[in-house]
């Protein structure tokens, strides 16, 4: 458990952040505007499937918005957020590895409304040189929003896979797409490296290398090309948009107008994440005006929704939650989430319905009036109803992750689990009010907003953690404690036992880890300088379902030198995951 590491926090402070150097969207373009793209309108008749927006940001702590009462402004967000509906017990899912703040969390969940067990990815992330995607044989949200006659786009930060064509945006049901495939790019330059000298361009208009678009900020270039979408589209005809920014994920680069508000900043990574979120929050307000601009806004669904915890060390904050980024705490699984329709019967309020980003499928295929009944295994619920008029969330539970392939705990046994579970395993459930974490649950400290020029010093330490190292089973009463500081396991085994057994129960459903090794083809030298797909889909289907044919592993062998490499990592993955829980 990294308790006491605190180096790396340095080198992402020094990190040089970039210019604005077009003038096409100054701060004060959108204000400048003659009609308010926020302004109030009569409430429409539910009488067609409604424009759906959803907008993803990628790091942004539980701290970091202006309604949370943060030191950093978002107005744009704030105010969607009071005349919408505020998610506060809204949950995503951790799918980096906890030990590595440097790893890339993605939203795996939203796509295919499942846990990561039952997608074979639930552990770490999806590295760029690995074969690997999400699972071609699961169908995808905007793959159920074309059924339903939506036209359907992307634009941001993909992360789910591209080693073969067919795991590409445009082959997973978008009709467009704009962003990159990797999880970590410059935000100018589109570069990103994966390693010493395994570096390449990574910015992709549908599946062609968008060369002619480096020197943009990748945040105003994701928004502009929104507003591009919606003038080109009618608004009689239904349109998906999926935003999913850069921002605010290292490195820490922003235009200087928006670093020079936050000046009086002591700590340099604070300022520069700030300045960073306060752009995005730009960017929402112009993708707000174009929906209005162009017909769309008065049957419209817009969706905001952080991809995980903040990186504290990065400029991030989850105060005061504890843990975060890719941890099993509150700070790294408890998202900001919130609804702004015009269509919601309820607006202007805070809900407290229990809500998890696989809830997203079925909401909003149902909104599209779509058809769920052919899709199976969904973990995810219609919370339509729990948002819009008030209702009770049909959810109970959430399966946080369980991850046989993480560092075992070392102090955790079969015995300390009732000899039901190992509680050396990384794992995380709520059921109702209760939550329980095994194993090695991540950085468990809590960590006070990093405003001060001498951070981390006193005051971060006095909120350092002082017990509990030799641990490996914790249970919280979340809705009375949710900052986690009570831990109850001793006091209550009853409830202890009562959640390994859900544990248990999910386990059995789960599909082997997908974790391939990775392949020396992939680096960019050999595509022309920039990351793309590798593999013919021959060699892909090998790697589909986390088996290997006969006839395909013959095949390969006449292809690669390396296969018998490849075929020994599978069968290790298959064996630990077999024989660790």
């Amino acid at each position: 458990m990294a308790v006491y590491a605190l180096t790396g926090f340095s080198l992402v402070s020094l990190l040089s952040f970039g210019y604005l150097s077009w003038d096409w969207m100054k701060p004060s373009l959108v204000a400048d505007v003659a009609t308010d793209p926020m302004e109030k309108s009569p409430p429409p008749t539910f009488t067609r499937p409604p424009h759906i927006i959803f907008i993803l940001t990628d790091d942004q702590g539980y701290h970091d918005i202006g309604y949370h009462g943060s030191d950093i402004q978002t107005p744009t967000l704030d105010r969607l957020a009071a005349e919408g509906v505020k998610l506060e017990n809204y949950y995503i899912q951790p799918i980096c590895t906890p030990a590595a703040p440097h790893h890339h969390c993605f939203p795996l969940a939203l796509p295919p409304g499942r846990y990561q067990i039952h997608t074979g990815l639930q552990h770490s992330i999806i590295r760029p040189r690995q074969p690997n995607c999400l699972p071609l044989d699961q169908v995808t949200l905007p793959q159920k929003l074309q059924e339903a006659g939506y036209s359907t786009h992307m634009v941001g930060k993909w992360h789910l896979g591209f080693y073969k064509k067919e795991c590409l945006p445009t082959r997973r049901g978008f009709d467009t797409f704009l962003g990159s495939l990797t999880g970590n790019v410059d935000y100018y330059t589109y570069d990103n490296c994966d390693g010493p000298d395994v570096c390449g361009y990574d910015l992709h208009e549908g599946e062609d290398v968008a060369w002619d678009q480096s020197g943009k900020y990748s945040t105003f270039l994701y928004a502009q090309r929104v507003s591009k979408i919606l003038a080109s589209h009618s608004p009689k005809e239904p349109i998906f948009i999926y935003v999913a920014f850069q921002a605010v994920h290292t490195p820490l680069q922003s235009p200087k107008e928006y670093i020079y508000r936050y000046r009086s900043m002591g700590n340099v990574a604070r300022r520069k994440y700030a300045a960073m979120v306060t752009c995005m929050d730009e960017a929402v307000k112009n993708i707000t005006w174009a929906l209005k601009k162009y017909g769309y806004y008065d049957n419209s669904v817009m969706v905001f929704s952080t991809d995980n915890g903040g990186q504290t060390f990065s400029g991030g904050s989850n105060w005061p939650l504890r843990g975060r980024k890719g941890t099993y705490w509150e700070g790294g699984v408890r998202g900001i989430g919130f609804v702004h329709s015009p269509l919601i019967k309820r607006k202007r309020r805070t809900s407290w319905a229990l809500v998890h980003i696989t809830d997203w499928y079925p909401t909003l295929v149902s909104l599209a009036r779509g058809n769920l009944s052919n899709v199976q295994g969904l973990d995810g619920y219609d919370v339509w109803p729990a948002i819009s008029e008030g209702k009770e969330s049909p959810r109970t539970e959430i399966l946080h992750n369980i991850d046989p392939l993480y560092n075992h705990a070392k102090y955790g046994s079969l015995e300390d689990g009732f000899g039901i579970w190992n509680t050396a395993v990384q794992a995380s459930i709520r059921v109702g009010e209760w939550k329980l974490l095994t194993g090695d649950p991540g950085y468990s400290d809590w960590i006070p907003p990093q405003t001060l020029t001498n951070f981390p010093g006193s005051w971060w330490n006095l909120e350092r953690l002082t017990d509990g190292l030799r641990k490996s089973v914790w249970l919280f009463n979340i809705t009375a404690d949710p900052y986690e500081r009570y831990d109850l396991s001793e006091q209550r085994p009853d409830v202890v036992r009562s959640l390994l057994m859900r544990l248990v129960h999910y386990n059995r459903t789960a599909i082997p880890v997908r974790y391939p090794a990775e392949n020396p083809r992939a680096h960019p030298d050999f595509n022309g300088g920039a990351w793309g797909p590798w593999a013919t889909e021959d060699e892909g289907e090998e790697w589909e379902g986390g088996r290997e044919s006969l006839k395909s592993r013959n095949k390969k062998k006449k292809k690669c030198k390396i296969c018998k490499l490849r075929s020994f990592f599978r069968k290790l993955n298959t064996r630990l995951m077999s024989n660790r829980i």
